[in-house]
């Protein structure tokens, strides 16, 4: 059959996920992929100055998602399917893009992890994210803020007079224009992905790429890679230099042998082919392949130990399959950002599809022998020839102009293509994608003046760029204004001045709460607990007065400013003010995990160690459970020496 492209709907079990939390995002990243800079020394050179090159320090201007639950109902979800006569790609465009499916039809293998659920988690940079399938990290080191966001979708004529699906956004972090198309040619056991970044821009840009591919894991399924040594990565935030296959007397090219989570980077040499495969008992899998730009190559492990079974668990459903994840990228390891001169563009092919090699030769002793073994097969079906081939025939295609509309990102790319008159071929960004949230800052933009709104509303979203700080600078000093101004002030790291601009809008601000939490936060960062926990109630008392609880903007701004307000209280030392902000909260909140914990915490220090006790034994959930986070054992610690329960033991690293 020759290649085709449909929608469908896709259904599944899926947790909802919840408005956007309103307050900007101006804490430090919580990134646990972070190197002590006195650690840097012994690394190569150049990985610690790419390492050191302009790391984000928040995830601003994208908002933080945490209001998911854990409650799945069937959900449908858009899709596109491309399909030949040998493999079916099913992609999830509302959902960053994520290729959920790759199912090999002449052997009927899913050669993906398939997960059978929908179950956001805190893995992403700015939140929820969901496992599973091949997904497009682009940004900055962890998983993209586009996990669960929309992208721009259409038809475009395939180099071989098929047709490809492009996808494109803005990519807002670091306010890049990026697309991966994906072609299936006809008859073709391999899909092929060309993906471009674009710096439309007059500075350098830092670029972040991993293409992320989960396998399911077996006690026979090895990952194999073109390298005898790698960089490890634990949660204990280490980057070490080890031997592959064997580290610390266990072969950790088995997914399933190693206790803890952890990375692996692996160290291709220069002039190599770039590839990683998984590969079951039977020698049957997945193999990713690409042009030699995308140099990098990284296993992920969960683990056999009990809180990487636990994470398993907590993102799929008991009793299924567990997962590795095998990935590709354009650094070494995804500690570091790769410089764009202004006006250039990174663009490169990645071919994925099934493989088969001699299992006794792939599950042998001899790893130099499992990896030619391997090698071998890939070139007999896919050679590296053709992959540079395949990547010179689309690239003249990246340019063509998308035919019918598969779905529909954001409007951000509008606005910002509108501001800067950018001219990108291949992607467009329509006006007609302007939304509700770039409403005031097309105002700002066309009139030079931030609108004020006509009622007290949780205000929307900030821009942070240079280009956008400077209109707030010369528009009229309003409330609202000095509002956004301050959070591009301080996302610049002028915080002095941020300060300055919220006291201002103080002054005459008809809403007063979401200037009060910024320079709460400002407070926490400078130390002043005390300044911080005066401001947050203040600020939390505000919003009591203002809020509608029926309204889902208003319970969102209650739930985060509520739980940050008893996180500082409760830091300050100050249990009964705490209590005040625990017994205003709408009791729908206080049912969330998140605040069963915090009630628990705030148990402990009203000194009622059996009451924070009964909150355990009663069960509770966090759903917004920060990936490595140490939260569940410290509040434990507090209260018994008891081992943690199995359902709260989420450790990521050894007990120190």
């Amino acid at each position: 059959m020759a290649t085709t492209v449909r929608r469908t709907v896709l259904t599944l079990p899926a947790g909802p996920l919840g408005p956007e939390n309103p307050l900007p995002a101006l804490r430090p990243l919580d990134e646990t992929h972070v190197v002590d800079e006195r650690d840097r020394a012994a690394l190569p050179r150049d990985m610690a100055r790419q390492i050191g090159f302009q790391p984000l320090s928040t995830v601003l201007p994208a908002r933080i998602l945490d209001g998911y639950g854990r409650e799945r109902t069937p959900t449908a979800l858009d899709a596109i399917v491309i399909e030949n006569d040998r493999l079916r790609a099913t992609v999830l465009p509302g959902l960053g893009g994520r290729v959920h499916s790759l199912h090999h039809k002449p052997t009927g293998r899913e050669l993906l992890y398939r997960n059978p659920v929908l179950q956001p988690a805190d893995f992403a940079l700015n939140g929820a994210w969901f496992s599973g399938g091949i997904e497009w990290n682009i940004g900055a080191t962890g998983h993209t803020a586009l996990s669960c966001a929309p992208l721009h979708a259409a038809r475009v004529p395939a180099p071989d007079g098929g047709e490809m699906v492009r996808l494109w956004e803005w990519e807002r972090l670091r306010d890049l224009p990026f697309q991966v198309d994906l072609w299936l040619p006809e008859d073709s056991d391999f899909l092929h992905v060309g993906v471009r970044i674009r710096n439309p821009h007059e500075h350098t840009a830092p670029v972040y790429w991993w293409s992320n591919i989960a396998v399911p894991e077996g006690e026979r399924t090895r990952v194999l890679a073109p390298a005898d040594e790698a960089w490890h990565f634990g949660y204990e935030r280490t980057l070490t230099r080890v031997p592959v296959p064997v580290s610390g007397s266990v072969d950790r090219t088995y997914p399933l042998r190693g206790e803890f989570p952890a990375d692996y980077f692996y160290e291709v040499p220069d002039g190599a082919r770039r590839w990683i495969a998984s590969l079951d008992e039977d020698g049957h899998g997945l193999v990713q392949t690409s042009t030699d730009l995308l140099r990098g190559r990284k296993l992920f492990l969960w683990g056999s130990g009990a809180g990487g079974r636990r994470w398993q668990e907590w993102l799929t459903e008991p009793g299924t399959v567990g997962y590795a994840e095998i990935q590709a990228g354009l650094a070494r390891t995804q500690l570091e950002h790769v410089p764009l001169e202004p006006g250039a563009e990174f663009s490169w092919l990645e071919s994925y599809g099934p493989l088969s090699a001699d299992p006794l030769t792939v599950h042998g002793e001899d790893w130099a022998a499992a990896r030619a073994e391997t090698e071998q097969r890939l070139a007999e079906v896919l050679p590296r020839a053709d992959v540079e081939a395949a990547h010179a025939a689309w690239r003249p295609f990246a340019d063509t102009e998308p035919g019918e509309s598969l779905a529909t990102g954001s409007g951000w790319g509008a606005l910002e293509v509108r501001r800067g008159k950018y001219e990108l071929p291949g992607t467009p960004f329509a006006d007609s994608t302007l939304g509700e949230q770039q409403q005031p800052w097309l105002e700002l933009l066309d009139q030079g003046t931030f609108p004020e709104p006509r009622r007290a509303v949780p205000p929307g979203p900030s821009m942070v760029s240079p280009h956008w700080r400077d209109m707030l600078e010369t528009a009229p000093a309003e409330p609202l204004t000095e509002y956004h101004l301050g959070v591009a002030q301080w996302h610049a790291g002028d915080r002095a001045q941020a300060v300055r601009s919220w006291e201002r809008g103080l002054v005459l601000a008809p809403s007063r709460w979401p200037l009060l939490r910024c320079l709460a936060v400002a407070a926490e960062e400078g130390r002043q607990r005390d300044r911080a926990a005066d401001l947050y109630g203040e600020a939390f008392d505000d919003l009591c007065a203002e809020r509608r609880d029926e309204d889902e903007a208003w319970t969102a701004a209650a739930a985060a400013l509520g739980r940050e307000a008893l996180e500082a209280l409760l830091t300050a030392g100050r249990p009964a003010a705490a209590r005040s902000v625990w017994a205003a909260l709408p009791p729908a909140i206080r049912q969330r995990g998140r605040f069963r914990l915090l009630e628990a915490r705030l148990l402990i220090a009203e000194d009622d160690r059996a009451a924070a006790r009964a909150v355990f034994d009663e069960g509770f959930e966090v759903e917004d459970l920060r990936e490595g986070a140490q939260i569940l054992d410290e509040v434990w610690a507090g209260i018994t020496d008891e081992p943690l329960p199995d359902r709260y033991n989420f450790r990521m690293r050894p007990e120190r």
